[in-house]
């Protein structure tokens, strides 16, 4: 029985363990942190490929996995209807999907505090070394490590993150704490609000213990916003003890400062039903928005898969779904090349082939929906070419949806279950 060792025990590396046992790998997860994932991320937009790939990873998918909208809406500064268009989707959560993929996965194959320091290939294995001075060796080592990924690091030293001028403030509020004007225009939508150089959009999805009964939801949003680089982004990782956190600020350091300025603004920018969200926000946070594509995925015995393959703006609304797509690319090409004797390196060149062309064009079209929010923008033509994509039609039209979801109606269908096919 072959072996797989998953560097990452985040959404990308449970699926890919998930797939692999499944296939007949011996499989064990290693993941840095020292306890669980569950309270991070917030939501997620699904796809068709997602809700397959979860099924196909052995996870329970019924009504219980999010929430269901049928169409989009956005809302002037004044708080009336600038335009509307039918978009049914399904919304969750990033903690509801890591635990519907986690419960699949014994706890014996998943590693707590572990975290990678390198990785060395023999002739017929691949040799993990974490930084416990501790060692496994594996037929396969699969970096699912993220945006900061150190297998990509060892690996593609000079593939690295790049700012793209802008953040994205987050924030889960719950459906109980609204006014019923609020709920009313906001629950059962995919809304947007648009102030200059800015977007903001949310969606309900599950609330406390997974609940999507309605009162008991919680409405995600994400507001991006331009800010500098050089002067603005370093002030706003400095946390409020002086220490600087360049890979991301966690949400219970950001300074108070920033957090009320965001709250002013909200006030002055955003529909009243969008502020009144975000003033009531549990643990508002922000996170900056890089781009990143890995020019190559496969390296002997080892494979990038999800963010540490390619991190794409949030406007496409496909990292989990990009990254289950990985995984299952990547089970089914090394367990055919396994069992037909070619051998794990030649199942993930094939991988690679597969994968490759995909995170590519999905970059690219994080890079155009949010081009008009680039603080560094100069040129009247960057400027003319980024307008297209801001205007309400535009915005409903394209975001978090695939690029040929209004011409392809499999790209709009929705699970039997879910009883609205």
């Amino acid at each position: 029985m072959p072996r797989a060792l998953i560097a990452g025990g985040s959404l990308a590396g449970l699926a890919a363990a998930n797939l692999l046992a499944r296939r007949g790998f011996d499989v064990d997860v290693f993941e840095r942190t020292e306890t669980s994932l569950e309270g991070r991320g917030a939501g997620i937009v699904t796809h068709p490929e997602l809700l397959d790939g979860l099924e196909a990873c052995g996870a329970r998918v019924d009504p219980t996995v999010g929430v269901y909208v049928p169409g989009r809406v956005t809302y002037a500064r004044d708080g009336s209807v600038v335009g509307t268009r039918d978009a049914p989707q399904i919304l969750t959560s990033w903690q509801r999907l890591y635990w519907l993929l986690r419960e699949p996965l014994p706890d014996a194959r998943y590693h707590l505090g572990r975290r990678l320091e390198r990785v060395e290939q023999t002739a017929g294995s691949v040799i993990a070394h974490f930084s416990d001075g501790s060692r496994e060796t594996g037929d396969l080592l699969v970096g699912a490590d993220g945006i900061r990924s150190q297998v990509r690091a060892q690996l593609l030293p000079s593939a690295v993150p790049q700012y793209a001028g802008y953040v994205a403030w987050r924030g889960l509020t719950a459906e109980a704490s609204l006014s019923d004007a609020a709920r009313e225009a906001l629950f059962c939508k995919f809304a947007f609000c648009l102030p200059e150089s800015e977007q903001m959009l949310g969606y309900p999805v599950a609330g406390q213990r997974n609940s999507v009964a309605p009162g008991t939801r919680a409405f995600n949003f994400v507001w991006y916003r331009p800010v500098d680089e050089c002067e603005m982004l370093p002030r706003m990782l400095i946390d409020a003890s002086g220490r600087r956190h360049d890979a991301g600020i966690p949400p219970h350091l950001i300074d108070r400062k920033w957090i009320d300025a965001m709250y002013a603004d909200a006030d002055r920018l955003l529909s009243p039903q969008f502020a009144e969200v975000v003033r009531k926000a549990d643990q508002p946070f922000f996170q900056p928005i890089f781009d990143l594509v890995s020019p190559r995925l496969a390296f002997g015995r080892v494979a990038l898969i999800g963010d540490a393959a390619f991190v794409a703006r949030p406007h496409v609304g496909m990292g989990v779904a990009k990254a289950v797509s990985d995984a299952l690319a990547l089970a089914d090409s090394v367990s055919a090349s396994w069992s037909d004797g070619r051998g794990i390196e030649a199942g993930l060149r094939d991988y690679e082939a597969m994968r490759q062309p995909s995170g590519v064009a999905i970059v690219d079209r994080a890079r155009q929906l949010g081009a008009y929010m680039q603080a560094q923008l100069s040129t009247p033509e960057q400027r003319a070419a980024a307008a297209r994509y801001r205007t309400p039609e535009s915005v409903m039209a394209e975001t978090a949806l695939h690029a040929d979801y209004w011409t392809n109606p499999g790209r709009r269908r929705l699970p039997a279950w879910a009883g609205l096919a």
